[in-house]
């Protein structure tokens, strides 16, 4: 992430139309974020299109503009992104998902810096960078023929990779950190940290939807949780058991309720400074009850002091 953040500061100062490439939920849409705010079109418009989302008759109209007349309901004229984003920046997210025919008009705009509404004759000089996202390889996309290979070559000038969650296993903890403290103040929660089991379950899951799917988690534990630490009963089913996705053993109920009760003590006695006496009590227990289960689980209570 450092050499992604270093990239960002070089591409940032230039002109260049950069292409960000990465699974869904690595944070693209951050990073053009940081590109264009960084740029010298900062004070300039940053408009955002999701390729995927525009219906394919309407892709044209929405990223070029219409004349009145154009097609049916086209009661008046309609200036497109790319105008509306004169003078700054058009990201373009998902832009596999852009059929040939509007692919080939993107070619134009980028190389001519001219813009040709639906329905029109008069040609519009814009001045824009293009920032494009996909979550496909693009490359094989040009192999298949799905992509035209002088768009690729066009938008590859500049590429920018965002490795998957699951290649960033430092980060994981830090994340989490900072959306447990983002939505605990949202949501107005005395939220302090996130348990060692719980930890233990976020590094040992696969991520499939990458930084996305981290906040959600947190986002959802939060709402779950009304104590001053999220366990991994407030987790989604899938980082519990996650047996479909091979990344959590299995295990039993037996030993399930052991990890949590284990998980239990050790927060008790944090937040004790390792007092087992104020700990039993915290968890309406009897000292000797809590000194057997201290014992049981081979706990330490001199190492929280």
């Amino acid at each position: 992430m450092q050499e992604v953040f270093h990239l960002i500061a070089q591409v940032a100062k230039s002109n260049a139309n950069v292409l960000l490439l990465g699974e869904s939920g690595t944070g693209k849409e951050l990073v053009a974020n940081a590109i264009h705010y960084n740029s010298l079109r900062a004070g300039k418009p940053l408009i955002k299109v999701n390729c995927a989302a525009l219906p394919a008759n309407l892709v044209e109209a929405e990223l070029f503009g219409y004349e009145r007349g154009a097609f049916t309901g086209a009661t008046r004229s309609k200036e497109g992104k790319f105008e509306l984003a004169n003078g700054g920046t058009v990201f373009l997210d998902e832009i596999g998902s852009l059929a040939m025919d509007a692919q080939g008009k993107l070619l134009r705009v980028l190389q001519e810096k001219e813009v040709e509404r639906l329905g029109g004759t008069r040609t519009r000089k814009v001045n824009i960078r293009l920032i494009a996202a996909s979550n496909k390889d693009l490359a094989k996309e040009v192999e298949r023929g799905n992509f035209r290979e002088d768009l690729f070559y066009r938008l590859n000038v500049y590429p920018i990779y965002l490795p998957p969650l699951r290649e960033r296993e430092a980060d994981i903890l830090l994340l989490a950190d900072y959306f447990l403290e983002k939505y605990a103040r949202e949501y107005s929660k005395d939220i302090r940290r996130i348990s060692t089991p719980a930890i233990d379950a976020f590094m040992q899951y696969h991520w499939p939807g990458n930084v996305r799917e981290l906040e959600n988690c947190i986002e959802r534990a939060v709402l779950l949780c009304e104590e001053q630490v999220i366990h991994t009963c407030h987790l989604p089913p899938t980082l519990q058991t996650a047996r479909d996705t091979g990344t959590v053993q299995s295990q039993s109920l037996k030993e399930a309720v052991e990890r949590f009760e284990m998980d239990l003590i050790i927060d008790a006695l944090k937040n004790t400074r390792g007092n087992m006496r104020q700990a039993a009590k915290a968890l309406g227990t009897t000292e000797r009850i809590f000194g057997y289960k201290v014992k049981k689980y081979n706990i330490n209570p001199k190492q929280y002091r």
